[in-house]
């Protein structure tokens, strides 16, 4: 995983020595976060560095406390707004720091003028005909605004005090409370009934007697209701998001192959039949009379190797959506009208039973009551116009070898010098840690009768993706990524540390929660908690997939006993017995 938030931030260049510390001591002043001329919206900001143990070390003439006995440091400092120096010394040694604290509401107007970049829409646009398209801007209280699109002039009017949401990641400092938004937006809809082309909507300010026009390089598109372009899935799993951006959540990726109509534009986002919206990127176009429809009859099954094969024909290959929970998968067919009658599915290892249901007007549902609580994975896929749903088989128990006949997959996080990930006070990168780390877990893995996959044995450049699709190749029987911790700029580096899970399908929640219990009670580790997150090595569907934050490199304290070879191999151990004891138990 390439630097995230669930990283913290993107680390930048270290202050104070050239190069990368080992762990250890430092003999000199040493300032691993923040880089020297630093931006954040955060209200303030942590400092991870090491200096000689036996000296003070002071920052803006403060001494910094609670040092590790190594003479690592993290304190957190406030921000003002704006410009911030920071001088940290020790003895003869001093390091300087710039911090820009830049704000996180919106823009505010600057005399009769609209704020800048709060225009919208901001982007080409395009709906059917009676859709509700609004339009919006941040201007000086009292202001006269209208949008002036084809002689047709809509106003703007005042909005009550609004907030802004904060990201997603302050859920892991427990910042999420709104925040109020001390600016004038103003905000008008209309409908457009006639499909064509509507140009590029003209906003115009009057205040004082001034008036003023600005316009943004979007335009409106009101689509045909009877001609309709359609997007097929070219790639082999096109993401589908709630919106048309990558800020939206994701829902079950469409397998290639998949076609929709095209119901609405925003940029180079499509939005389809069935309400998601995709990349363009992603799709080919192309003109149809009749949006993508089918009907459905009869369903049957097979077993293939290791798989329960479900067939479901269909005379287009349309949308489809998973939901699981801890005793069933439900599959639902998006633009699909039911003719079922009869349907094939016999004694299965994995199935007890399959229900199914109509959803007018146009969806059919089908639920797969498990004959276990633990899921073990699914794959989607297209052959012609048939979905086939592919459903696991659990791992073939061994009493007294659960690990005997499994295959593991390790993932140490990031690689090479383009992807360092955390940095601990003395610059040493979280990708050295977790590589070794997941050396020793291997050998405990493979002494106890498992196979294991390894994402990366050396100091590999590779991309998210380059790992899924490692995990999706070998599916194996569980999928670990290995990582160690940070926290965005607002968090709390001295005073927080421990393990945590991260899990993203229902079937890998159980993994998660059982390891992370598991390492903190047998270490004797705090418990940073267990988290659903959308994250890339979380998302694969073919195996329960959970990514493990081992400890925080930017805690001083903690940094020295995720450096330590004892305990690296304690650690080793626990998480090899811990996986031993979920699959003795879940399989």
């Amino acid at each position: 995983m390439r630097l995230s938030w669930i990283n913290g931030v993107a680390l930048g260049s270290v202050i104070g020595i050239v190069g990368l510390s080992q762990p250890g001591f430092a003999e000199s002043l040493f300032v691993a976060y923040p880089p020297g001329n630093h931006e954040t919206v955060a209200d303030r900001i942590f400092f991870i560095g090491t200096a000689d143990p036996n000296a003070d070390v002071r920052i803006n003439g403060q001494i910094i406390d609670n040092r590790s006995s190594d003479g690592h440091f993290a304190p957190t400092l406030p921000l003002a707004m704006g410009d911030n120096t920071f001088t940290l010394t020790q003895g003869d040694e001093t390091l300087t720091l710039s911090i820009t604290r830049l704000p996180l509401t919106p823009p505010q107007p600057q005399g009769v003028a609209f704020a800048e970049g709060t225009l919208t829409p901001a982007r080409d646009l395009a709906r059917l005909p009676g859709e509700l398209i609004c339009f919006g801007a941040i201007a000086p209280p009292q202001a006269d605004v209208s949008v002036l699109l084809t002689n047709r002039q809509i106003p703007l009017q005042p909005q009550p005090a609004s907030a802004e949401l904060p990201p997603n990641y302050a859920v892991l400092t427990s910042q999420t409370a709104p925040i109020e938004v001390a600016a004038t937006q103003y905000a008008g809809c209309a409908t457009f009934n006639q499909p064509g082309s509507f140009g590029i909507p003209e906003f115009r300010l009057t205040l004082a007697g001034q008036t003023i026009s600005q316009s943004t390089e979007s335009s409106l598109e009101i689509l045909s209701p009877t001609t309709f372009q359609v997007a097929e899935v070219t790639v082999d799993s096109g993401i589908a998001r709630t919106g048309p951006s990558t800020d939206y959540s994701r829902l079950t990726p469409l397998p290639k192959g998949t076609q929709a109509a095209i119901t609405g534009r925003e940029g180079d986002w499509l939005r389809l039949d069935y309400g998601a919206w995709i990349r363009e990127s992603e799709v080919r176009l192309f003109e149809s009379p009749m949006p993508p429809q089918t009907t459905i009859r009869g369903v049957r099954s097979q077993q293939v190797s290791g798989w329960t094969e479900v067939i479901f024909p269909l005379q287009v290959p349309v949308p489809v959506s998973i939901e699981q929970d801890t005793s069933s998968l439900t599959l639902t067919l998006h633009n699909t009208t039911p003719q079922t009658d009869t349907i094939y599915f016999s004694e299965d290892p994995v199935v007890e039973r399959m229900d199914w249901q109509p959803i007018l007007p146009d969806k059919a549902e089908y639920t797969f009551h498990l004959k276990q609580a633990q899921q073990w994975g699914y794959k989607l896929r297209y052959e012609g116009s048939s979905l086939i749903l592919s459903l696991r088989h659990p791992p073939e128990r061994q009493s007294s070898r659960p690990l005997q006949g499994t295959r593991i997959l390790l993932d140490p996080g990031h690689g090479s010098s383009e992807d360092l990930g955390a940095r601990g006070p003395t610059g040493y990168p979280e990708k050295d840690v977790a590589l070794l780390v997941s050396k020793l877990v291997r050998d405990e893995l493979q002494a106890r009768g498992a196979t294991v996959v390894m994402t990366r044995e050396g100091d590999d450049d590779l991309y998210p993706q380059d790992r899924v699709d490692v995990i999706e190749q070998a599916e194996p029987t569980l999928a670990l990524s290995l990582h160690y911790n940070a926290l965005p700029d607002s968090g709390d580096a001295l005073n927080t540390a421990g393990v945590g899970a991260f899990w993203y399908h229902p079937q890998a929640h159980d993994l998660a929660l059982f390891l992370n219990n598991y390492l903190v009670e047998t270490l004797n580790r705090p418990d940073y908690g267990v988290y659903w997150n959308n994250l890339a090595l979380t998302r694969p569907s073919v195996a329960p997939a959970v990514l493990l934050e081992l400890g925080f490199m930017i805690n001083p304290v903690e940094f020295e006993w995720i450096t330590d070879p004892d305990a690296q191999r304690a650690l080793a151990a626990a998480l090899a017995d811990g996986i031993e004891q979920w699959l003795r138990q879940s399989s």
